[in-house]
């Protein structure tokens, strides 16, 4: 008999968070800008992502490096009117 599964916390302040309306957020990066005391896309704007990163990692020392293509995506985001849908996919932010 297999032992039962467990069922997988779903972070529902992360996953509601207006920065999830960002094209291909992930839930996770949102998690992290939430905890650092970012909760609304304008407060993104004019903000470094490679500081923003830093500042998350010592909040979660876990935190892979890849994220930080959300990062930048995000602040991109923030500070574009129009942004160029090409430059709305993590991979482009390597």
């Amino acid at each position: 008999m297999l032992p039962p599964k467990k069922k997988k916390k779903v972070d529902y302040e992360a996953l509601n968070s207006p920065l999830m309306r960002i094209p291909r957020m992930d839930v996770a990066t949102a998690r992290n800008f939430i905890d650092i005391g970012i909760c609304e896309i304008y407060e993104l704007q004019g903000r470094s992502p490679e500081v923003l990163f830093e500042e998350a990692q010592l909040k979660d020392q876990c935190i892979p490096d890849d994220r930080m293509r959300y990062f930048r995506m995000a602040v991109y985001y923030a500070e574009t009117t129009e942004p160029d849908h090409a430059k709305m996919h993590p991979d482009e932010w390597k």
